[in-house]
């Protein structure tokens, strides 16, 4: 484990989160509370696409403000596009980006390192 962390340039003079680490810039972007569960009912999504009130109904306990800030923080940040239906009552699409798409096989490689942490810790190891 040290020789990987060898690998990564660590500050020593200056306080880490006043450098661009990658680990602390991708927290900023994603770490927020509702984003992640957010990308990832867009990936799971069967067709990769969801409307508001579909992504309203799957990320359970997150409240109609906190989803609009968060689903316009995710266009922002281009992890996802949202498509307006010029329909009455409106339509509104959301799916993932190609820069969401990028960031699932990392979320993918969490879930399952985090997966394999609760297992062992409930087996007592």
């Amino acid at each position: 484990m040290r020789d990987v962390m060898k690998t990564k340039p660590l500050p020593t003079t200056e306080n880490i989160y006043d450098t661009n680490c990658p680990i602390l810039y991708a927290m900023r972007l994603i770490g927020q509370k509702w984003k992640l569960p957010i990308l990832w009912y867009l990936a799971d999504a069967e067709n990769q696409t969801l409307r508001y009130g579909e992504l309203q109904k799957r990320v359970v306990g997150i409240t109609a403000t906190m989803l609009t800030k968060c689903l316009r923080e995710l266009e922002r940040d281009k992890f996802i596009t949202r498509k307006q239906h010029d329909t009455i009552p409106p339509t509104v699409e959301y799916k993932l980006a190609k820069r969401g798409k990028t960031l699932i096989p990392a979320l993918d490689s969490i879930y399952d390192w985090a997966d394999q942490q609760i297992q062992e810790e409930n087996s007592g190891n």
